[in-house]
């Protein structure tokens, strides 16, 4: 992605022709922060990832630690996204489809943060191979639909930039995998999708078109919370959900598959629902 901005950019400034300058979609408005956040976040998900297959001692096997470490990473990061948004953009409120904007003032800044971490949690859903590679496929796809009609069009050719990017990867992460995305992918992929849902002003569509990521971030929860307070009790087999769907017996080729037409058809409505709104 990145390789991809940087030469498309550099041969628009040495042939500055029409159509380079139409195929350059880096934009300081619309691409940049989401083009940063994915760099920054992958960076972050690079050194966790360097850490658990190189590091030693107590610290590189404390998952909890770990996973302590990248939400304080997280938490920064929406903090400066969210107070951009916030002075520079002058964002400070929420479309909500069928009914209008919403004004959250201040509140926007900890709302921000809150959605960038709820989609970060969804990073649990890369546990089998070619599931999250499709999904997010899937997902940057929709988004790619939604800034292409708000006339978004470097957003857009963004978002597809990724869907295509990941279906390279896809290539080689179906059964049985030669590549796993790991945390260098999702934590990128998941941070700036949030920023990518704010951006086109369709945060509150993000429920419905990552719903395979709503459905594993909440099993997870679920799960915990019966586990903690309900005497140890399991509503799952297994969380996330579809290593619950593993457990009572489908195979890992038919959960993927059938992951990847739910999310075909819940970003099919995402997208409705945000263009008609």
């Amino acid at each position: 992605m990145l390789l991809g901005v940087l030469i498309i950019y550099l041969l628009s400034i040495i042939f500055p022709t029409g159509l380079m300058k139409d195929l350059n979609f880096f934009s300081r408005s619309q691409t940049l922060i989401p083009l940063v956040t994915l760099v920054l976040a992958s960076l972050i998900g690079l050194i966790d990832d360097l850490l658990q297959i190189f590091g030693k001692g107590t610290y590189a096997k404390d998952p909890l630690f770990y996973r302590k470490i990248k939400i304080a990473c997280v938490v920064l990061i929406g903090l400066a996204i969210s107070f951009w948004f916030y002075d520079k953009l002058e964002l400070t409120a929420v479309y909500v489809p069928f009914w209008g904007e919403f004004e959250l003032g201040l509140l926007f800044i900890p709302f921000f943060i809150m959605v960038m971490l709820a989609v970060f949690s969804t990073s649990v859903i890369d546990g089998m191979d070619g599931l999250s590679g499709g999904v997010m496929t899937v997902i940057f796809t929709a988004y790619s639909i939604i800034a292409y009609a708000n006339n978004q069009v470097d957003i857009s050719t963004f978002c597809a930039v990724i869907a295509g990017g990941i279906l390279a990867f896809l290539w080689f992460n179906v059964p049985p995998a030669r590549f796993y995305m790991g945390e260098t992918g999702m934590l990128g992929l998941t941070v700036t999708l949030s920023v990518i849902a704010f951006l086109t002003n369709s945060v509150l569509v993000l429920p419905i078109i990552a719903i395979p990521l709503v459905a594993t971030s909440l099993s997870v929860i679920i799960q915990v919370i019966s586990y903690k307070y309900f005497n140890k009790r399991r509503v799952f087999k297994v969380a996330p959900l579809h290593h619950h769907f593993e457990a009572i017996g489908w195979s890992r080729e038919k959960i993927v598959m059938r992951y990847w037409i739910i999310s075909a058809v819940f970003a099919i409505v995402g997208v409705i629902v945000a263009l008609i709104s």
